[in-house]
């Protein structure tokens, strides 16, 4: 199973930190961020991952070479300095041959500790073109921006104008599955594009499944998120449950 990581962006809310190296390579408890994700997907399905990369672009590159030290594949997308936002990386992606026919897609601050193999098979019995990750949120961790309701994805909405605030009670978890199909009929050649209006697109014509995951994600996105993910290694640390990362620790 193929994972594009969307890791190109600039990273302004964590500048003590990406004015020298991009986001992904901030450290948790002493390790590059990037080698912590690496390793989680190499040992839960994911047999190849497609790096979407851009600002300081080489020093990942450099840092995680081919993948072997993780025992996964590792292959680069460069935007450069012209990022087109996380939708046209994806078209940009494709226009380098780069995507699978299916492939999920995350993003370089995003820890999710699920079981990325299950996707695919939830995927596929949804029989849908794309399908959403969704979490039980309460606007507990961030805004709540999607509408689920008896196992069905209703609508994401990152604006949240389309139905009343408080039927918004699921986030988006930060996983998608997607056909290749879907980046070719809905993302647009040649501007910038963001994937929540392809995602809000998809949901309002009935063509986004959600798939409900029950633990709750963690990122390096913001202080406070790096705060909770280097609390929540150090607690696995402790109690010898790195097995999974044995490969960069």
């Amino acid at each position: 199973m193929q994972c594009v990581v969307l890791a190109g962006g600039l990273g302004t809310r964590m500048r003590a930190f990406t004015d020298q190296i991009p986001k992904a390579l901030i450290p948790v408890e002493g390790i590059p961020f990037i080698d912590l994700q690496l390793a989680w997907m190499a040992s839960h399905g994911v047999s190849e991952v497609v790096m979407s990369i851009g600002y300081r672009g080489d020093m990942l590159k450099k840092h995680l070479g081919d993948g072997e030290r993780f025992g996964i594949p590792v292959r680069y997308v460069d935007e450069g300095t012209e990022l087109r936002g996380t939708g046209g990386a994806l078209r940009f992606a494709l226009e380098e041959n780069a995507l699978a026919e299916t492939f999920l897609v995350t993003y370089g601050d995003s820890f999710l500790p699920i079981d990325f193999a299950a996707l695919g098979g939830a995927f596929a019995a949804a029989k849908q073109p794309a399908a959403m990750t969704v979490l039980h949120n309460g606007g507990r961790w961030d805004t709540s921006n999607v509408v689920f309701e008896n196992g069905r994805l209703v609508v994401y909405d990152k604006k949240r104008v389309d139905r009343p605030a408080e039927d918004y009670q699921y986030i988006d978890y930060g996983v998608s599955v997607l056909a290749r199909s879907v980046i070719v009929d809905n993302v647009p050649q040649g501007c910038r594009y963001d994937l929540a209006d392809m995602f809000h697109a998809l949901s309002v014509r009935g063509e986004l499944a959600g798939i409900e995951v029950f633990e709750r994600f963690y990122e390096v996105g913001s202080p406070a998120g790096l705060r909770d993910f280097s609390e929540w290694v150090a607690a696995r640390r402790a109690q010898g449950g790195l097995a999974w990362a044995s490969r960069v620790v």
